[in-house]
């Protein structure tokens, strides 16, 4: 193994935090793989502009809620082929409603999606890096997750789901030297944030004590140390990354 590529697997790497993260650790001297569902496009000038810079990745499309082909992804294009070294769990969606108002589908599809595809893609990492014996696994959770949210029921369980999963394969793979932890995101700007109506921003900037939305460069930095040999000892944690905020 010792003779393949290093390379960090990001799921939904070709916009806002995960692009972040794949440009990151490609700086890191990883050769990056990035996810994406839709919009190629997107994913190829992720990968340009990580080449531009003297990195190396390539993009893929992947659902990852469907384990079928994660599995397939994981037998064709990762295992015997480069060194899993780093596996940033960060594809997720979101369908707000009020519980009482939720449609079975929209509960459903963030579950299978945010919570079942982190699940998939741990599982098929951990196979891998267990042979190796080294790896780091990085999630991505969300502050709303430690303190609930209105209008995502569906989204919060998910990221909840995700921290019980994290300590849980951490207990399970740590024997193995991989670590496996969270991060758990505040307020951060990205295109999905700004198009939220002002007022809305100026209600969530109250609740920051940092008194400024983070940047998708404060998640990266967070999780190139995760996914460095430095973070060896730690394992299992919640890494909160929200500028004082806990809604």
């Amino acid at each position: 193994m010792s003779e393949l590529t290093s390379t960090a697997l990001v799921t939904g790497g070709s916009r806002g935090i995960g692009k972040a993260i794949a440009k990151r650790l490609a700086a890191d001297g990883y050769l990056v793989y990035i996810t994406y569902v839709s919009k190629p496009e997107l994913a190829q000038e992720v990968c340009s502009e990580i080449e531009s810079q003297g990195g190396r990745a390539r993009s893929f499309q992947l659902d990852i809620g469907d384990p079928e082909q994660v599995q397939k992804l994981f037998a064709a294009e990762i295992k015997d082929r480069v060194r899993l070294d780093v596996l940033v769990n960060n594809a997720g969606l979101t369908k707000d409603g009020l519980l009482v108002r939720m449609k079975k589908e929209q509960w459903e599809d963030v579950l299978r999606t945010n919570l079942s595809g982190t699940f998939f893609c741990l599982q098929q990492a951990a196979k891998i890096m267990m042979r190796q014996k080294y790896g780091r696994i990085i999630n991505l959770s969300s502050v709303t997750a430690q303190a609930g949210n209105a209008g995502q029921a569906n989204y919060t369980a998910a990221k909840s789901g995700i921290i019980g999963l994290t300590k849980t394969a951490a207990q399970e793979l740590a024997p193995r030297n991989i670590t496996v932890n969270a991060v758990a995101p505040g307020f951060i700007a990205t295109d999905m944030t700004a198009a939220l109506p002002e007022e809305v921003r100026e209600q969530y900037l109250e609740k920051i004590p940092g008194k400024r939305f983070g940047e998708t460069d404060d998640v990266a930095q967070a999780v190139s140390f995760l996914a460095s040999p430095q973070s060896g000892y730690i394992t299992g944690q919640v890494l909160g990354i929200n500028g004082g905020m806990y809604m």
